[in-house]
């Protein structure tokens, strides 16, 4: 499997963010770097998180119509969306789709913790502010990932898809924190783990 074809699979499903395991957050912020860089106007979501919202500045109108046609400036306003180049607009509307992508990777209590920020850059920082130091240690989360791959199995009604998805998802988390299993391991656990197809929905 090629490099890219991983980090596709590692960013998660295309419709929703990945949501935040908070035992594997430095995880959790790659795959939802991924998924908005995968995005339409994915580099200007990214400058949104990076960087803060962009700033609408102020104008001054030209107004005309003085003695003998001379032009003169009317006084500064706060610009609005009317006002702003097409790239700007892009910028702007990048601003608000940031936001609601943090927002829908989080779980509901820590939701409750940082919903009343409105700017995905202040929400991003808060976020690496309540959980630093929270995560489990590496060896935690190898003992927890290898406890995952010693009992995962096929779910009743589970189609084959969404067990590979499973599956892939586990073996990325892996990866991640440097787990190596022979391919013989992976294919096996796989196979083996397969439930009879009159369980299996197509």
């Amino acid at each position: 499997m090629s490099r890219m074809q991983e980090d596709i699979q590692y960013a998660g499903s295309d419709t929703r963010p990945p949501m935040l395991d908070r035992t594997d957050f430095e995880s959790w912020q790659q795959r939802i770097r991924l998924y908005c860089l995968g995005k339409d106007n994915g580099e200007n979501i990214m400058k949104s998180i990076k960087e803060g919202p962009f700033q609408m500045g102020t104008v001054s109108d030209v107004i005309t119509g003085g003695t003998e046609g001379a032009v003169q400036q009317g006084p500064v306003r706060a610009r609005v969306l009317n006002d702003l180049s097409a790239e700007e607009k892009e910028r702007y509307k990048a601003d608000i789709r940031a936001t609601n992508i943090l927002l829908q990777g989080i779980p509901k209590d820590i939701y409750s913790l940082i919903n009343h920020y409105t700017d995905a850059k202040d929400i991003w920082e808060n976020e690496e502010r309540f959980l630093e130091g929270s995560e489990l240690t590496k060896d935690d989360r190898e003992s927890q990932l290898y406890d995952e791959f010693e009992h995962f199995r096929q779910i009743k009604g589970e189609g084959i898809q969404g067990y590979y998805v499973r599956f892939t998802k586990l073996i990325n988390d892996m990866r991640n924190i440097k787990m190596t299993m022979s391919r013989m391991q992976l294919n096996s656990k796989f196979v083996n783990n397969m439930l009879p197809s009159e369980y299996i929905q197509y």
